[in-house]
């Protein structure tokens, strides 16, 4: 009899609520009930996905999507209630120092997409896929795309132009399972043929290839369509074309959502491209590198000067009896002038830690 009513009280603690609830924290590799189901839990209320954003998007409300490239920046966009974070092939220009898009490598996009995936947890996450690794065939392209969402954490990709072959990859990835996210007009990682960093659709002949490239990427099964520097009038017709979201990056205000890149609407640093200035059609809410080159010029004077690290940054102690043993063993060790040092910085720090700064005060 004991041990049945050890066991029900075993089993009746067991079902309880708050046991329950710990028990799930405690297995972390138990997956939520979502389709973003993992190690960590989840949200399905707060975690953007392709329903929130057609929602969105049937409602007329704004898309609000920033580029991004690390953990840093990512959780800022977190933390904003920004929409979705595009982890743009950019990151070539705008963190390695690249003049163009097209030296970034595939395994140089997957640690950019681990390290805003690890640190953005509610928006939607697009990664690129880098120039070369996606034009070749529809099994490059689709090898490509699953690589960036199993090793790079993403929900979902996007690739640039509209040529036959890259709406068959498009398409191609689609069918795979996977979300596509568009991107017409200036494509950058088409400025060979291009002839450089030029806005498109600024005559009639190419105003209509960006609406028509946009409705072929749509037909392709993509979920969105970024235009790219293109007047507004081409993205308003764009956008009244399209049955799916178009989102803008000077392209006028008529567009179901925006893009900046994270550094230009900070105002951190301008790309190389742009011959020093930040792009046209960028809008600057702060001027962070300005605070950024101030912040470090400070740092290294008072280095410089010896006023850093005070004793409010040299949190760390060790006792009167201990500096006295420690001496000691320095001198035991033959280690005359390290025990000088020691005892003089012992004396700097008390002296300057004292309430009156080691000033004598007069009764």
């Amino acid at each position: 009899m004991a041990l049945f009513a050890t066991i029900s009280k075993a089993s009746s603690f067991l079902t309880r609520p708050s046991f329950r609830r710990f028990h799930l924290r405690c297995m972390s590799n138990v997956p939520e009930n979502t389709v973003y189901g993992g190690p960590k839990p989840q949200n399905p209320n707060q975690r953007v996905t392709l329903t929130h954003l057609r929602q969105k998007h049937r409602k007329g409300e704004p898309i609000t999507v920033v580029t991004a490239y690390d953990y840093p920046s990512a959780v800022h966009l977190d933390t904003a209630g920004i929409d979705v974070c595009l982890v743009g092939d950019s990151a070539s220009m705008v963190v390695h120092g690249h003049d163009t898009t097209l030296p970034i490598t595939l395994d140089e996009m997957l640690v950019h997409c681990r390290a805003v995936s690890r640190g953005a947890k509610r928006p939607l996450l697009v990664g690129d896929l880098p120039f070369g690794t996606y034009e070749s065939s529809t099994h490059q392209a689709v090898d490509t795309a699953v690589r960036i969402l199993k090793e790079g954490g993403m929900d979902a990709i996007k690739l640039e132009g509209g040529s036959p072959s890259r709406i068959t990859a498009a398409k191609a990835i689609v069918e795979a399972g996977i979300a596509v996210m568009g991107h017409v007009g200036l494509t950058p990682q088409a400025i060979s043929v291009l002839g450089g960093f030029r806005p498109q659709g600024k005559n009639i002949a190419s105003a209509v290839k960006v609406v028509e490239t946009a409705q072929a990427l749509q037909e392709a099964g993509c979920f969105s369509v970024v235009l790219e520097c293109v007047p507004a009038p081409v993205a308003a017709a764009a956008t009244s074309a399209l049955r799916i979201p178009t989102i803008g990056i000077g392209a006028g205000p008529f567009c179901s959502g925006q893009v900046l890149v994270y550094h230009d609407l900070l105002g951190m640093l301008q790309h190389p491209h742009h011959a020093k200035v930040t792009p046209k059609f960028c809008k600057q809410y702060a001027h962070v590198g300005d605070v950024i080159n101030k912040a470090l010029s400070e740092y290294k004077e008072e280095v410089t000067n010896g006023s850093f690290p005070g004793p409010a940054h040299s949190p760390y102690k060790i006792n009167a009896a201990d500096v006295k043993g420690f001496l000691n063993e320095l001198q035991k060790l033959g280690l005359d002038k390290a025990a000088s040092a020691a005892a003089a910085a012992a004396e700097k720090i008390e002296t300057a830690e004292s309430p009156n700064g080691g000033i004598p005060t007069s009764d």
